[in-house]
């Protein structure tokens, strides 16, 4: 379960998002589209609560953002994979380490971590490429890596914002490919973008934001 209710989220320039309601449903494929600075990023910290709504709540599996507690914000960020236009890798960490760095985290075994590391790199097609590190890789490989360390934890949902902007069309496709891929396995994908051409084309649900409401 993933939903907002009438969520407000407000920045100090009065910008930010207000009364958003939608759900996505488990296993659902759903696309949030609008232009830059419509309130797409928002929404999606709004869900993993780096920003707390003002009003309205967000749930989140069997998380509520009305009653959840600070200290139980990182189990809900537990049941949620989140891919970034920019990467965010660790450049001192090959892909095999930015990848198991998550099961680190939540204190995983080695032959746990070992496991889900290689068969998300072979989800995402890049086994070969373990040893390598990210400033190494082409900017689609180094997404594909992000992805897979989205998905190690076998989260609930995949959030993923503006995952293809940076990236060529032939690179846009193979990235798309995974992300539909993933989604059929049944993990519920939120994708953040832009490009509503591109979205067109794929069996997903659309929702559209402008000047922070869904419309």
């Amino acid at each position: 379960m993933l939903e907002l209710h009438n969520v407000r989220v407000t920045y100090a320039n009065g910008d930010g998002i207000q009364k958003c309601s939608f759900h996505v449903a488990p296993g659902e494929m759903v696309f949030l589209v609008g232009p830059s600075g419509a309130g797409k990023s928002t929404v999606l910290k709004a869900i993993y609560l780096e920003e707390w709504p003002a009003e309205g709540h967000v749930v989140v599996s069997e998380f509520n953002s009305l009653f959840i507690s600070r200290r139980d914000i990182p189990f809900l960020r537990r049941r949620l994979g989140v891919v970034f236009q920019d990467f965010k890798l660790l450049n001192d960490r090959d892909v095999f380490g930015n990848i198991s760095f998550v099961l680190e985290v939540m204190g995983k075994g080695n032959k746990e971590i070992k496991r889900r590391v290689l068969r998300a790199l072979a989800d995402v097609g890049l086994s070969h490429k373990s040893r390598k590190y990210p400033q190494e890789l082409s900017g689609g490989e180094q997404q594909r890596v992000a992805i897979a360390r989205a998905i190690v934890n076998e989260p609930y949902a995949l959030l993923a914002d503006e995952p293809t902007g940076n990236l060529d069309p032939i690179t846009l496709k193979e990235i798309m490919e995974v992300l539909v891929r993933i989604n059929l396995r049944g993990t519920s994908l939120l994708m953040a973008t832009h490009n509503y051409d591109m979205v067109k084309n794929y069996n997903g649900r659309i929702i559209r934001i402008e000047n922070g409401e869904i419309i």
